[in-house]
């Protein structure tokens, strides 16, 4: 298992009182729409953030613009609601020059894949000690209901009244192709599944990425619905567990994932999966592929959607190895780098001429 991702950071002494969601909570009125599925998710990292026994001004989030982005107000951490897209860059700075503090960006699908898509990929790409939650609920609400980079083909919207032509962006997917180190998708409604994805996220050292299924009942209302209806939900949310086989449906009639030609999966009745090879969830597996396939399954018509962690590996983080690299930077005599060197460098002849 990787590395936790909080052993630089400051916890609370053994005697220290314990910790409760209203020393997570701020002052601060909270606004969004009445139903909005932002209530839900915020009221379960506040319920949550105790677990993790830091001290409160050990932790950062760090948002960009969106409904979603309000979160830093509503928490009683250190927080910065910044620019539009640039959550990422402004928390790789601060994970990099920081490593006494737990670093969270709070994006939505507009916020980080449109404007802020860039600065998403690499800072999965680098694998920058951050927990991303990604809030999507396939539409703009803030702006007032345009359609997003996650919005369904046809999508009727403020911005594509005659229903958008874009093929839309699946998160997950996006990520793992990124290679980013740790990767989940829960569901706002599914207060359990969420808090233990949000505890192994942050637990993880490097880049996790969350995509939250999330509800905006002004602008595009029921988006999940099928998933949160109880007579549905088992027949089309696929729980991933590591180690164990790739299942869908209730027990009485529980479908298995097995592999078909060309590397593809099916599902099929449990009983008739004979000798036929079944897919068996590996979120460790140092090859994204299988997992990426797995993000393939979803489909807008949400007949199969994975839930839980895709993927959870190990490799060197963005902000370890530059701090290793400050650490062992030397002078031309070859001794340890100080100031007067630095002072140097930004005075020193190594300029270009411009016309």
């Amino acid at each position: 298992m990787p590395v936790t991702g909080l052993q630089h950071v400051p916890h609370l002494p053994d005697d220290a009182p314990g910790q409760s969601k209203r020393d997570f909570t701020s002052d601060q009125e909270v606004r969004w729409c009445p139903g909005c599925g932002d209530y839900v998710i915020l009221a379960a990292v506040q319920s949550f953030l105790p677990e993790l026994g830091l001290r409160r001004e050990n932790i950062v989030f760090v948002s960009g613009i969106g409904c979603s982005s309000r979160f830093p107000y509503y928490l009683d951490t250190y927080g910065m609601h910044s620019i539009h897209g640039r959550a990422p860059a402004i928390a790789t700075g601060l994970a990099t020059s920081r490593p006494d503090l737990s670093v969270w960006v709070v994006t939505g699908d507009g916020d980080a894949l449109s404007i802020g898509g860039n600065h998403l990929i690499h800072a999965l790409r680098r694998n920058v000690n951050l927990t991303i939650l990604l809030f999507n609920n396939q539409i703009y609400g803030l702006t007032k209901g345009q359609y997003s980079p996650t919005s369904r083909t046809g999508s009727v919207t403020k911005s594509s009244p005659l229903g958008s032509v874009d093929a839309p962006f699946n998160p997950v997917s996006l990520a793992l192709g990124a290679e980013a180190t740790f990767v989940a998708r829960a569901m706002e409604s599914d207060r359990a599944e969420l808090k233990e994805v949000l505890r192994a996220a942050a637990e993880h050292r490097g880049a996790a990425l969350v995509e939250i299924y999330q509800n905006c009942p002004i602008f595009n209302d029921g988006a999940f619905e099928v998933l949160k209806d109880r007579t549905q939900q088992a027949a089309r949310i696929v729980r991933l567990r590591s180690g164990e086989p790739v299942t869908v449906g209730p027990e009485d009639d529980r479908r298995v994932l097995v592999r078909v030609a060309g590397g593809h999966g099916e599902f099929v009745p449990e009983a008739e999966v004979g000798a036929r090879e079944v897919v068996v969830h590996d979120a460790a597996a140092p090859d994204p592929s299988a997992a990426f396939a797995l993000s393939r399954l979803d489909s807008p018509e949400m007949t199969h959607v994975p839930m839980g962690v895709f993927r959870q590996v190990s490799r060197p983080t963005y902000d370890d190895l530059v701090r290793a690299q400050v650490e062992g930077a030397v002078d031309a005599a070859g001794g340890p780098a100080t100031d007067a060197d630095l002072g140097e460098l930004l005075r020193g002849r190594d300029t270009w001429t411009v016309g």
